[in-house]
């Protein structure tokens, strides 16, 4: 049972000169209904920056150079609305309402091509907007009924729930063609529109029930229907004239339908002597349906006739766990672990639509993909000592089908209006690679000392090793190498209510198939002032003062291209933060235990790069995709 009676709400904000931020959680509770509000949201603003590029295609001998300036601005968060009431003690209804945007705009200002060597060397001028437009609205509805147990027994406990999800995303661009001796002059305009949506519905259902003291079992199913579309257009205009319909690129329509049906099964048994184990298996199976509303040239080079299925095969999946843990003395615990992990293509790596806002370094999905498989194996152990906390793990994780990114050389090309003969571009897509193997390990802490000082951080460091078993000489590859992040944070309290707060983010090199894409870092130290009610406080803060411009350097190579890259982004800035909370919970019962709910993670997630608003003028291929949580 739960008597929590009362409200309460805590605001975080901040507002500088690069961002604005707002954090919200609150609470309303009375008699026997609920209600919660919670998120947290960001605006990016004045992020200027620089790209820079240089590539060689070995055929021909071409060597393109490009640089642009930048300007970023975005918003970024989701925020969050709950209901819940009790019917009783032991059943319970909630709801909740969530929506997340992930908007980003980017201009690429004087963005010039030069391309020396070979026969048709050229020289082009444009001025980018790229836009990145997602929107997500997930709505769930769970109800749990807990039935009475005898003495120490585990919860009896089942529960329905449904989920209805759609995002929403457009991501257009539209380039100014200048003339390359006289950029005031307007020599057209080149424009594509891809508009797209993830939808689905997901219902799920649970049970678990005690088999004597010490002994679980835990069974249930769930059925998801995605529908994923993706729209896509080019248009062209000469001059200043109106933008057309693009004669020599063609409309089209990707419609994309996901049918699983899944169910589970598990075993807890909890020892004498403080041993868990834990034992399960999932089963999957998927029906995939796609087709192209007007014919369509895929993967492979093979054309597909409109309104034709692509013949993607289904697929059923077996999903085994186990974990064994171990309580010791002084809260200390050991675990071994091992499950399988399926992640299916995201819209983000199926999209066929070309963006070609970098006319030399062009992007597009392929439907065609297959799901990937991941073992991972696991070895964690975490233990107070006084006031220290660590937690520490090693692992070794395999990808089998592994989808990642591949670049080769385009045989068209995809040139301008004005300038068809733009030399041929490096084109990126995505593929089923053979093998993706990471072994490394997990390391976070904290810890409270002298009472005033509190510390914490982590590092996550892994091997990485890339195979690819394709027959072409130009995608056939292997790569490796070590890939790092970490975070620290820390408070110190002074007298008088004085504090002084730091926080430190780094992200390094991620080893790609054919190269590696450059690290990232955040980090912001300063000063905070507690009002004297103790509800609040006031701080001022400075961030990525010590490197301005911060520096992000890519690379990527095969047997018929080199690449090199270099994104500056001007981060530099100022924050006043301030925070507040306002009302007062009781409780005068523990509160209850949170039911099941949906939580669909099995699309792999973008890599693409994060929303840090980088300069980059090739933009991933777009349009629908995770999101944004």
């Amino acid at each position: 049972k739960s008597s929590i009676q009362g409200y309460s709400l805590n605001v975080d904000s901040g507002v500088g000169n690069r961002g604005t931020n707002l954090g919200l959680n609150g609470t309303l509770r009375t008699g026997k209904m609920g209600f919660s509000l919670g998120g947290f949201g960001r605006a990016s603003y004045n992020v200027r920056g620089r790209f820079e590029n240089t590539q060689f295609l070995r055929d021909g001998g071409r060597t393109t150079q490009q640089s642009a300036e930048t300007r970023n601005n975005g918003i970024f968060g989701q925020y969050r609305l709950g209901w819940d009431y009790d019917f009783s003690e032991t059943s319970n209804l909630s709801a909740n309402l969530r929506y997340g945007v992930r908007n980003n705009l980017q201009y690429q200002d004087n963005f010039l091509t030069q391309t020396l060597g070979g026969t048709t060397p050229s020289n082009s001028l444009r001025n980018v907007k790229t836009e990145d437009l997602s929107g997500t609205v997930d709505a769930n509805l769970d109800y749990t009924k807990r039935y009475k147990t005898t003495g120490d027994q585990a919860q009896k406990e089942m529960s329905f729930s449904a989920q209805y999800s759609r995002n929403n995303r457009n991501n257009n661009f539209i380039a100014d063609l200048l003339n390359y001796t006289n950029p005031s002059a307007l020599l057209g305009r080149q424009q594509n529109l891809n508009n797209s949506y993830n939808q689905e519905m997901t219902l799920q259902a649970d049970y678990q029930t005690p088999v004597g003291k010490r002994q679980l079992i835990e069974f249930g199913g769930k059925g998801i229907l995605r529908q994923v579309e993706s729209q896509f257009g080019y248009n062209v205009a000469t001059g200043t004239g109106p933008l057309l319909t693009d004669p020599n690129r063609n409309a089209n329509t990707l419609n994309y339908n996901q049918s699983i049906s899944a169910g589970y099964i598990s075993y807890t048994l909890t020892t004498k002597n403080k041993y868990s184990i834990k034992a399960g298996t999932r089963f999957e199976h998927t029906t995939i349906n796609a087709n192209f509303s007007q014919a369509q040239r895929v993967e492979g080079g093979a054309t597909v006739g409109a309104g034709k299925d692509l013949g993607i095969p289904d697929y059923s999946n077996l999903v085994p766990s186990i974990n064994i843990s171990k309580t010791l003395k002084g809260g200390k615990t050991i675990k071994l672990a091992y499950n399988r992990r399926l992640q299916r293509p995201g819209i983000q790596f199926l999209n066929p639509n070309v963006n070609a806002s970098n006319p030399a370094n062009i992007s597009k999905g392929n439907p065609l993909l297959s799901p990937e498989l991941t073992d991972n194996f696991e070895f964690s152990s975490s233990a107070y000592v006084k006031s220290v906390y660590i937690n520490g793990s090693l692992f070794y994780r395999n990808t089998s089908n592994s989808i990642t990114s591949v670049r080769t050389t385009d045989t068209t090309g995809f040139g301008e209006i004005i300038n068809p003969l733009l030399p041929l571009p490096i084109i990126t897509t995505y593929e089923n690679i053979g093998r993706e193997q990471g072994y490394g390990f997990n390391l976070f802490g904290n810890a409270t000392l002298f009472s005033k000082w509190q510390i914490g951080g982590g590092i996550d460091s892994y091997y990485a090793y890339l195979t690819n078993n394709s027959p072409l000489p130009s995608l056939n590859a292997s790569n490796s190498g070590w890939v790092t992040s970490g975070r620290l944070f820390t408070s110190l309290t002074i007298k008088n209510g004085w504090g002084l707060q730091g926080f430190a983010f780094a992200r390094g090199k991620q080893v790609q198939l054919q190269g590696y894409q450059g690290g990232f870092g955040f980090y912001s130290i300063g000063v905070k002032k507690d009002f004297k009610n103790k509800r609040g406080s006031i701080g001022l803060a400075g961030e990525n003062f010590f490197n301005h411009p911060f520096v992000i350097r890519s690379e990527a190579s095969s047997p018929i291209f080199t690449q090199n890259s270099k994104t500056s982004l001007f981060n530099a800035g100022i924050r006043v933060n301030f925070s507040y909370k306002i009302g007062k919970l009781s409780f005068e019962d523990q509160p209850r235990k949170q039911g099941k709910s949906i939580n669909n993670d099995d699309v792999k997630a973008g890599d693409a790069g994060g929303d840090n608003g980088g300069g980059q003028p090739a933009a991933p291929a777009g349009g629908g995709g995770r999101r944004p949580r």
